[in-house]
């Protein structure tokens, strides 16, 4: 009896693992952010040593917010400079970060995104 137990447990807890694994590596979240270049940096080689921007020259800092207008403060990594002022939809996964990026027009902001930015003038 407590043989079987045993192995129910188990399955139990490699279920429940397997089910946050997949959780974890797979949901992503999407938060917008405005370009701000005083809050880059600019990044050495390490040579060969990884980092977080995966061999990015820059590093950018930003505050960014879901589509519920909750703020969050990420972190990523660009071959280049971007546009000052631009906005960005980014690709936030759990563990990984930021995954993705594309630049977006100010309209596209969800309507909570676009209460924490001022609308550019046209």
């Amino acid at each position: 009896m407590k043989k079987l137990v045993s192995i129910g447990l188990t399955v139990v807890i490699v279920a429940a693992i397997a089910c946050f694994g997949i959780k974890m590596f797979s949901d992503a979240g999407y938060y917008y952010t405005q370009i701000d270049n005083s809050k880059v940096e600019e990044v050495e080689s390490k040579g060969g040593v990884i980092d977080f921007t995966g061999g990015m020259s820059y590093s950018y800092e930003l505050a960014a917010y879901n589509e519920k207008g909750k703020e969050k403060t990420v972190k990523f990594g660009t071959e280049k400079e971007l546009k000052e002022g631009a906005f960005l939809c980014l690709t936030v996964k759990p563990v990984q970060g930021v995954v993705d990026w594309k630049e977006v027009q100010y309209d596209e902001l969800p309507a909570e995104v676009q209460s924490n930015y001022t609308a550019p003038q046209k």
